[in-house]
């Protein structure tokens, strides 16, 4: 019979999830040093959920000992919140994981043909697909990846990592806009106007 414990030490599990969540950086070049910094927070994120998933609950191993009391089931190991929504987080993660990819991947599309290959010899504002609605769709991305196995399987790692990873992106794409100002000028404040950072009409 199948139990939560048999889903430890699984470590082809560790590496399968590993490579899959982690297949979303090919989709952003590194032009800088301090854009490294976000990139490697998030595979940090992810090989913490990878683990605490699938090898060792090391959260869960953690606070039981110094409690003194075994966690139940969907704190800090298991499921999260398993017995109050069942596996409504792991249908979340899915969701969201799903849906991050496709805007990476469509974010990745229209940036690489109009700025970063710079077929023409130069760059330009990018205003064609999901850039016509958000400015930064790759971070978005990653922190709907990221929320998703959070709702999943939330583990202290990942939540003491999370509001980092999002301070990260922001501030980076803070350092971005103010690089495509210098580069665009009016073109640019104008498209940030009609433009959310992150999340269509609301941030």
């Amino acid at each position: 019979m199948e139990t939560l414990e048999s889903h430890f030490h699984l470590w082809y599990g560790v590496i399968f999830f590993i490579l899959l969540y982690g297949i979303a950086i090919l989709f952003v070049p590194f032009y800088k040093k301090m854009d490294r910094k976000p990139a490697t927070a998030y595979m940090a994120f992810v090989i913490a959920f990878a683990i605490e998933m699938h090898g060792i609950p090391m959260s869960m191993y953690f606070i039981s000992w110094l409690i003194g009391k075994r966690l139940p089931e969907g704190v800090l190991w298991g499921h999260t919140l398993v017995n109050q929504i069942g596996y409504l987080g792991m249908y979340l993660n899915i969701a969201l994981s799903i849906s991050g990819i496709m805007i990476i991947a469509n974010g990745w599309y229209n940036i690489y043909h109009k700025y970063w290959a710079k077929e023409s010899g130069k760059g330009k504002v990018v205003k064609t697909g999901i850039y016509k609605y958000i400015r930064h769709p790759q971070y978005t991305g990653f922190m709907m990846i990221t929320l998703g196995m959070l709702l999943e399987w939330a583990t202290l790692p990942m939540l003491l990592m999370w509001p980092f990873i999002v301070w990260l992106y922001n501030r980076l794409a803070r350092k971005e806009e103010k690089d495509m100002i210098e580069e665009f000028g009016e073109e640019y404040l104008s498209y940030m106007e009609r433009t959310k950072r992150f999340i269509p009409f609301v941030i």
